[in-house]
């Protein structure tokens, strides 16, 4: 116990160092921009609301228009395909943010659908991804059956080194598609790939947006669909052996630690034997120290010795009833 709860405070800290140091990078290589953007935008600002005349409450009023008329140019949102994308990112935690129930039904419904619907998809990605781990097994398998060796074994590190090149050409395919479809650069369709099948949903970059593609693209919206829940499979396989090999290395540590005895050692015996083993040492030292002192003594013969010794002693008496 005292060794678990050990191991747990030492992830708590590991988890608030680790949180420490992101805030630090972030800070140091986002917070210059960020300015940047500020005075620019102030800027900008400044030049329409000269030339067009603009006061304050009216240009509050322009910007409000166009953030409620972004989500539009996808086509419409709450059709059955625009539904179906909302309902996948709600059920699988993405939560981009590019769309969100309006009425308060809508918003009811949703907390009881995610309720009900976020176990289901993990307990589903779970099995799936178990399942895709086995094959992944059998396949390295039967390479190496393939290259000649006698005694095939797929060890954790194998498996771990396959799982990642499984997700790095996952994330590979998927960012070379969304960067023809979308028109993105491949780096920015691969980070949002990342973003994406991690479930981490910043929304700053998300697929289908444009052009009305949730109604003009069918084959583009059904193979978006697809990668997102193949995707987020092979990601959650991946980390899922990452996690419980991680879980089970914590585990077997006690155990290790605790060698086992051999047998018949005197470690493996019980008090009492051991108890009995330094009475009968104490004894033997006596009868030396006697033997040493007087040259005429003679140890008395054990219960185990032949029959002259049990000839000497007189014989018991018995008690009459």
């Amino acid at each position: 116990m005292r060794k678990q709860s050990a191991r747990t405070a030492a992830l708590v800290l590991c988890i608030l160092s680790y949180l420490l140091v992101g805030a630090a990078v972030f800070d140091a290589l986002e917070s210059e921009a960020e300015s940047g953007r500020k005075r620019l935008l102030a800027q900008k600002r400044s030049e329409l609301r000269r030339k067009y005349g603009f006061s304050a409450e009216d240009y509050r009023e322009l910007e409000r228009l166009a953030l409620q008329a972004e989500p539009h140019r996808a086509g419409r949102q709450w059709k059955f395909a625009g539904s179906f994308y909302f309902a996948i990112t709600v059920i699988t935690t993405i939560g981009y943010g590019h769309a969100a129930p309006g009425t308060d039904s809508g918003k009811v419904f949703c907390m009881f659908y995610a309720l009900l619907g976020i176990p289901l998809t993990l307990v589903t990605f779970q099995s799936l991804g178990e399942r895709l781990n086995a094959l992944v097994r059998r396949l390295l398998l039967a390479a190496k059956r393939c290259l000649g060796l006698r005694r095939p074994r797929v060890s954790p590190e194998n498996m771990a080194v396959a799982g990642l090149l499984v997700c790095a050409g996952t994330l590979a395919l998927g960012a070379a598609a969304f960067a023809h479809f979308e028109g993105w650069t491949f780096f920015h369709a691969y980070y949002y790939c990342f973003i994406t099948l991690t479930t981490i949903g910043f929304g700053d970059f998300v697929a289908l947006q444009n052009d009305e593609a949730l109604q003009r693209k069918p084959p583009y919206v059904a193979f978006s669909f697809l990668y997102i829940l193949l995707g987020l499979t092979v990601i959650g396989a991946f980390l899922n052996l990452v996690v419980l090999r991680f879980l089970a290395a914590g585990a077997d540590a006690p155990e290790r630690t605790a060698r086992p005895l051999r047998r018949g050692a005197p470690e493996n015996r019980g008090p009492a034997r051991r108890a009995g083993l330094i009475s009968v040492s104490c004894r033997l030292h006596r009868l030396e120290l006697c033997s040493r002192d007087n040259p005429g003594f003679s140890p008395p013969a054990s219960p185990g010795a032949g029959g002259g010794g049990r000839a000497d002693r007189p014989p018991a008496r018995r008690k009459s009833i």
